[in-house]
């Protein structure tokens, strides 16, 4: 949902609320690894596809899913690969009810290898 007198953005909500009865559930910020360790060095679509896969991961071990994420906090390490970005991320969340978002350009994560990191909160219907 977004509020008419807000710039309207591309490809996020400006606001959302929590539906009465709903139960939240918060992910940890989630890193482009897979099971196995390996990363996909340099590479914004896979690390950006890692780190959301990593992130529904995390949401089903609550009981949650995509459809349930009012709110991703993105931080990259450059903002040129945004198209990039927004394109995966499309491909997870509803294009149609999109989820709040920030973006965040940080100097460097935990790994000098990793581009992105992405965490999520969701509401679980009660």
């Amino acid at each position: 949902m977004t509020e008419l007198s807000l710039f309207a953005p591309n490809g996020y909500s400006q606001v959302a609320s929590l539906p009465a009865g709903s139960r939240l559930v918060w992910t940890s910020g989630q890193v482009p690894v897979d099971a196995d360790g390996a990363v996909a060095v340099g590479d914004w679509a896979a690390q950006t596809r890692q780190a959301l896969r990593n992130v529904e991961t995390a949401l089903a071990a609550a009981g949650a899913g995509w459809g349930d994420v009012f709110k991703l906090t993105i931080y990259v390490t450059d903002v040129a690969e945004l198209p990039t970005i927004r394109a995966v991320r499309d491909e997870f969340v509803d294009t149609t009810r999109p989820p709040t978002s920030t973006l965040v350009r940080v100097a460097g994560l935990v790994h000098p290898d990793f581009l992105i990191e992405i965490e999520a909160v969701a509401a679980v219907p009660g």
